[in-house]
């Protein structure tokens, strides 16, 4: 089927035989067309395979006896890459490792910075109050609301335990040299 004879035609690389297409008559249009496709898809596969067919032969090789010559240039090399890659390897990590303790570094300054801001707005309003709080005119009004007056002589006591009413006098000291 390969081949073709003087009487039949090959045709876009389909064989045509004496009894094949129009030359049955009975033959319907659907089964001409399947017989073609057949024709057509046992050609391509054919055409795949190639002009030969293929056959494997399994041929079991015994790799067992066979010794490994022990090659003292070619283990240099390998030691002497295998250092180089080392150290390059430990270059590259430590840049690494450089460049990503900087960027955290970087982070932890950015929010100390946030921080920051934010203790010394607090300092702000903190000094803000405390002068509201401390203001005499604001402290008299709340006493007078509370019912408080002025303070009498002798109500007042001071931190070291001396009254108001004894008399203060000056005294004056003579400057101690060093």
């Amino acid at each position: 089927m390969a081949t073709t004879t003087m009487g039949q035609g090959n045709i876009f690389g389909v064989e045509m035989g004496v009894g094949t297409g129009a030359m049955q008559g009975a033959v319907s249009p659907a089964q001409t067309r399947e017989r073609r496709n057949r024709e057509l898809f046992e050609l391509q596969q054919r055409a795949r395979r190639g002009p030969t067919p293929e056959v494997f032969f399994a041929k079991h090789i015994d790799n067992s006896r066979i010794v490994k010559a022990d090659d003292p240039e070619r283990r240099r090399e390998m030691r002497s890459f295998t250092a180089t890659m080392s150290v390059l390897f430990l270059l590259v990590m430590v840049y690494v490792w450089q460049h990503f303790s900087a960027i955290e570094i970087s982070y932890q300054i950015e929010a100390q910075k946030t921080q920051v801001e934010q203790l010394r707005e607090q300092n702000r309003e903190l000094r803000l109050s405390e002068a509201e709080l401390s203001d005499p005119g604001r402290i008299d009004q709340i006493a007078r609301r509370l019912g408080m007056d002025a303070p009498q002589a002798g109500q007042i006591v001071r931190p070291d335990g001396s009254s108001s009413n004894a008399a203060v006098v000056a005294q004056a000291s003579a400057p101690r040299l060093p």
